[in-house]
């Protein structure tokens, strides 16, 4: 059984046959902590008379050097009339500050794509499908303005999902400094997440300090804070054998 892919990212190209560019860029789109985006060369790359396709690394210049992402990815220009007849090629291969895109120069025909009642062209609209796989990720991951390991983007992106306001007052702009205050806060949310009783009371009297110092750094650590003062009351009912 196939296994499935990480991200599955849709565009749709209006007015396809009226472009007058030589490329064209999609949304950026994120996977897993990575941003990507879709390169299109609606009149063909190097004069072919084929749709060219590319997925790249969106904002690659400003990765740490070393980066490198391993990718299995699927392009889809899709019949919109009936899907079986979608052209579709997949590739495997690693992005890098050399390679920072990859993908297919001979899509597919244009004179296929204009034909009348092709299916590929609905309304002038033009649909193409990005299906990606991320299999390993070396060097860090930019996560808003954070540059992290791909270990902690889950956690990062998931405490962001949850409290979006967490570092927009954060104007540090050392990336060395950005991404030490943001390893702290991972090591104070994961010694928080401990059950209280198991807490020692000097731990959390540096969760103290600790939030303190991410505080005067700009974080917004509210939502933080009442679970420090939670985990402290339940600890505090604890010695007082209220629990």
């Amino acid at each position: 059984m196939e296994k499935k892919f990480d991200k599955k990212f849709t565009w749709m190209i209006k007015d396809f046959s009226s472009l007058k560019s030589v490329n064209i860029l999609s949304d950026i789109f994120v996977v897993r902590g990575c941003k990507w985006q879709l390169n299109a060369y609606p009149k063909g790359n190097k004069g072919h008379n084929f749709l060219s396709l590319f997925l790249e690394v969106a904002g690659y210049e400003s990765l740490p050097s070393g980066w490198r992402r391993h990718v299995r990815f699927r392009l889809i220009v899709v019949n919109q009339r009936s899907e079986t007849l979608s052209r579709q090629n997949e590739g495997q291969n690693w992005f890098e500050e050399k390679a920072n895109g990859w993908g297919f120069a001979s899509m597919l025909s244009l004179d296929e794509i204009n034909a009348k009642d092709s299916g590929f062209l609905v309304n002038g609209e033009l649909k193409i499908v990005a299906e990606i796989e991320l299999l390993e990720v070396i060097g860090k991951v930019d996560v808003n303005g954070f540059h992290l390991l791909s270990s902690q983007v889950e956690s990062v992106s998931r405490m962001f999902e949850k409290h979006p306001e967490t570092a927009t007052e954060v104007h540090l702009k050392n990336p060395n400094l950005r991404t030490g205050y943001m390893s702290l806060l991972l090591s104070l949310i994961d010694t928080l997440c401990q059950s209280p009783h198991k807490l020692p009371k000097d731990d959390l009297d540096e969760a103290y300090y600790a939030l303190e110092s991410l505080t005067d750094a700009g974080f917004k650590l509210d939502w933080l804070e009442k679970k420090i003062s939670h985990v402290l009351e339940r600890k505090e009912k604890e010695k007082d054998g209220e629990m």
